[in-house]
C-alpha cells in the first residue's frame, strides 16, 4: 500500500513537472507568446530544471531540446525511485526504456488534458484570452482532422476524435512497452 501511494504521488509529481516541460517545448515550438497565464506557470514549475540544461543543451531550430531532456530526467528519476524502493526487481538497464515510455505517455496524457481544456473553453468563455492561447496550442492538432470531419449540425467533432485518437495511441504505445520489456 505505501509503496502504491509513493508510486501514485511520484506520478502526479513528474506528471506535473514534466507537463509544463511538454508545454513549453510546444508553446516556444508553436512561438507562442509566454506573456499569459499558462506561459507564467508553466516558466514558473519549469525554469529550476531547464534553464539549467540549457546551457549544456542547445535548442535545435525551432525544438527546445533542454525542455526534452528535462522531460526525460523527470521520468528517469520517477522510475529511479520507484526501481530503489522495490529492491531492483527489474534490471536497472531497463530504466531508461521505461522513461521513454513514460514521456511518450505524458505526451499522450498532456494532449487529452490540453483537449479537455479546450473543448471546455470553447464551450463557456470562447471570447477569453487563456482560450486564445489554448487555441492556438490546439489547432495544429485538430486542423488534419477538421479537413477529413464535416461539422455535424454546426457541431465540430474534430476535439473528439481526436481524443478517441489520443486513447487508441495510449493502448497501442502500453501494450508496445509491455512487448519491449518482455
Amino acid at each position: 500500500m505505501l509503496y502504491q501511494i509513493i508510486a501514485f504521488l511520484l506520478d502526479v509529481f513528474t506528471g506535473l513537472l514534466g507537463g509544463a516541460c511538454l508545454l513549453r517545448l510546444y508553446m516556444q515550438y508553436q512561438r507562442v507568446s509566454f506573456a499569459n497565464p499558462v506561459g507564467r506557470v508553466v516558466f514558473a514549475l519549469s525554469d529550476w530544471l531547464v534553464l539549467p540544461l540549457r546551457r549544456v543543451i542547445p535548442a535545435a531550430g525551432r525544438v527546445d531540446l533542454a525542455s526534452l531532456v528535462a522531460v526525460f530526467l523527470l521520468e528517469l528519476a520517477q522510475f529511479g525511485m520507484l526501481w530503489l524502493m522495490a529492491g531492483g526487481g527489474v534490471s536497472l538497464m531497463t530504466l531508461p526504456v521505461l522513461a521513454v515510455f513514460g514521456v511518450l505517455r505524458l505526451v499522450i496524457s498532456s494532449m487529452t488534458g490540453l483537449m479537455i481544456v479546450y473543448a471546455i473553453l470553447s464551450w463557456i468563455q470562447g471570447g477569453s484570452p487563456l482560450f486564445d492561447v489554448i487555441d492556438r496550442l490546439c489547432a495544429p492538432l485538430l486542423r488534419p482532422l477538421r479537413r477529413m470531419l464535416p461539422l455535424v449540425g454546426g457541431i465540430d467533432l474534430s476535439p473528439l476524435a481526436l481524443l478517441v485518437l489520443l486513447q487508441v495511441a495510449a493502448i497501442i504505445l502500453g501494450h508496445l512497452q509491455a512487448l519491449v520489456l518482455r
